[in-house]
């Protein structure tokens, strides 16, 4: 699925749940995140070849695959915070998605605890 299709699918996607919010709203957030659900099973694939591409150059550069792997968790966290937030703000709760954003943010700062604790080893180590 090119960007055009994934367009016009969102397009088609926002029309329709704007015509059946007036009548029932929670189909029409059932229809967004439908939408999203979509999209992201579509891209799943090419996902996989930038995993791959950047398994590969790490590989080479000699790069910890720790490291590797902590910032795809990142990317993923981030991402699915994103569209998680979102949906919530297009069902009209913004105090969830504001949550969601935030528990997001502590979950990847966790994540990252490790990173920074090395790099901050390596520069204590140089002086």
């Amino acid at each position: 699925m090119n960007i055009m299709q994934i367009a016009a699918l969102g397009l088609i996607c926002v029309v329709l749940a704007m015509l059946v919010k007036e009548y029932h709203a929670p189909i029409g957030l059932l229809i967004i995140l439908a939408f999203g659900i979509v999209v992201f099973s579509q891209i799943f694939s090419q996902l996989a070849v930038i995993l791959d591409t950047f398994r590969a150059i790490s590989a080479q550069a000699g790069v910890n695959n720790l490291y590797l792997s902590t910032i795809f968790k990142v990317i993923g966290i981030a991402y699915i915070g994103e569209f998680a937030a979102q949906t919530c703000r297009d069902g009209g709760s913004n105090a969830i998605a504001s949550k969601i954003e935030l528990a997001a943010k502590i979950i990847i700062l966790s994540l990252m605890l490790p990173i920074l604790s090395a790099i901050l080893q390596n520069i204590l180590s140089l002086a």
